[in-house]
């Protein structure tokens, strides 16, 4: 007897549910990568506080470290877990062709035509596996916007000895404008990111989950 619709459905969602939509390395790296950006964020900020990019200051209660030297050291510290930590998830999205798969093609017209059903909420989410365009460039632009960041920081932190990349980047003071404007891109993207995961709780399940 062939089957009824609704249990055709309950095999389907079930098999969806099952879906592994992010590898534990994924996971992993996700959240090693969010944190270590969070306190760098938030020291960068304190740092800024204490040496000026630009003629404004951040609220203490969204900053780490006390004064200068404090704000380094949280700096400096979560420097490392995320340039190993992004490092291992480069080298995976890479080798295993998952940035390939998930990231590519960007067509702009693509990406207009999932703004519009955006913003009239429209644009669905039932497929977790597979990102819209949307989501393709913002993930593409912040893989960008953190390598940028990681390079203007080394030239920060090491300008005479990487004279040749200060000054690719301009000079010093430009290093540090590049670098502010690479962690403005990136808090505008976690911005969005956590809205969209508020909006669609069941990516923030996957995240955690991997299915």
């Amino acid at each position: 007897m062939p089957q009824s619709y609704s249990a055709a459905r309950f095999e389907a969602s079930t098999r969806a549910s099952a879906t592994v939509v992010h590898p534990p390395i994924v996971r992993l790296t996700h959240w090693l990568n969010a944190v270590a950006m969070i306190v760098m964020i938030m020291s960068g900020w304190q740092i800024h506080n204490a040496y000026p990019t630009l003629p404004f200051g951040f609220p203490d209660v969204l900053t780490i470290g006390s004064g200068l030297a404090g704000a380094l050291q949280w700096h400096f510290a979560a420097m490392w877990l995320l340039a190993a930590n992004g490092a291992v998830y480069l080298s995976y999205g890479v080798l295993t062709g998952r940035f390939r798969r998930k990231l590519l093609p960007i067509h702009p017209s693509a990406v207009l035509r999932d703004i519009r059903l955006a913003l009239a909420g429209k644009l669905g989410h039932q497929d977790l596996s597979t990102y819209n365009a949307v989501q393709r460039l913002l993930y593409a632009g912040v893989i960008g916007a953190s390598i940028l960041i990681v390079v203007s920081g080394i030239a920060i932190w090491k300008p005479v000895q990487l004279r040749p990349l200060t000054t690719l980047l301009g000079d010093f003071d430009n290093a540090r404008l590049v670098h502010f404007a690479a962690m403005t891109a990136i808090v505008l993207f976690l911005v969005v990111h956590v809205v969209m995961a508020m909006l669609v709780p069941s990516s923030l399940r996957a995240m955690l989950r991997g299915r």
